[in-house]
């Protein structure tokens, strides 16, 4: 099949991180940093940065490039499917080369503790592509599910690399983390507002518009209230920033679902990803981070 967005004319030069896959690598190097600064990683490689943006840019690819066979037919496929699947052998062939490049650099230069929390990882990773291929929702319907697989999925693979050069700690230690657990919830609430927003675009019912805000709304808060909580409470400092950083991307994902009127879909869909990295200079303007 074909993707729905046939349009030609030249996309706007900010549209172009989305594009190409490029957003998710950089919220998910960015929070990484933000991991191994909150937990006090002493050694963390450079190399972990360049293995993590490679798997997730792999990944989305690869997810775009399946929703644009299985599904171009859907009101779903936006201009990103589109654009991987008009240059389907480029992304195929810098996706295989992006996956090689990162197993070797992984095999050679990762402890190997990495692999047990590649486990984990990897079965978030086939329960999502597994709703992506056999449970499509209908169009309009919010698939909450994969949402929530693919949030946790995200945040469990960005914090890994910084969690697995914690050698006395382990895998539980990570699943058990309110760090985890805050950046994970701002992951998911990520994704579900875009799904909320498109779903808005095409339902002109009030009640319906005001469904999918409130939708978003009353999580957000209760995220906001959460990481405030988490912060005032944070016996080390220097977990405080961490949580003040997701109390950030809230804030402004609420903004955005506010004045969501004003923005076209694809201004908000980099939006998003912008109020996700944007919490970072939160985070660095405290001292001890």
């Amino acid at each position: 099949m074909v993707c729905g967005v046939t349009s030609e004319s030249r996309k706007p030069w900010w549209l172009l991180p989305n594009l190409l896959s490029l957003d998710a690598p950089l919220v998910a190097v960015v929070w990484l940093c933000l991991f191994a600064r909150t937990w006090g990683v002493s050694y963390h490689p450079v190399h972990g940065y360049v293995l993590l943006g490679l798997g997730v840019w792999v990944l989305y690819v690869a997810d775009r490039l399946l929703d644009a066979t299985l599904h171009g037919d859907s009101p779903r496929c936006k201009a990103r499917h589109y654009f991987h699947h008009k240059h389907a052998r480029t992304f195929v062939g810098a996706a295989i080369f992006a996956a090689i490049t990162a197993l070797v650099t992984m095999l050679m230069l990762s402890p190997m503790a990495i692999f047990s929390y590649l486990i984990v990882e990897g079965l978030l990773v086939a329960v999502f592509f597994a709703f992506a291929t056999f449970m499509a929702p209908a169009v309009n319907d919010i698939p909450y599910a994969k949402n929530i697989v693919a949030g946790v999925a995200f945040a469990f693979g960005t914090a890994l690399v910084a969690h697995v050069y914690l050698y006395d700690r382990g895998i539980r230690d990570l699943l058990l983390s309110r760090e985890f657990h805050a950046f994970a919830v701002l992951c998911i609430l990520n994704i579900s507002a875009i799904d909320l927003w498109e779903h808005a675009s095409r339902n002109p019912d009030p009640e319906v518009q005001a469904t999918d805000e409130l939708s978003l709304t009353l999580p957000l808060a209760l995220l906001a209230g959460a990481s405030l909580f988490f912060a005032l409470q944070a016996e080390q400092h220097n977990s405080r920033p961490f949580f003040y950083a997701v109390l950030t991307g809230a804030a402004l994902l609420h903004v955005l679902n506010r004045m969501r009127s004003r923005f076209s879909l694809e201004a908000l869909r980099v939006l998003a990803d912008l109020a996700l990295v944007a919490p970072a200079l939160v985070f660095f303007s405290f001292p001890s981070a």
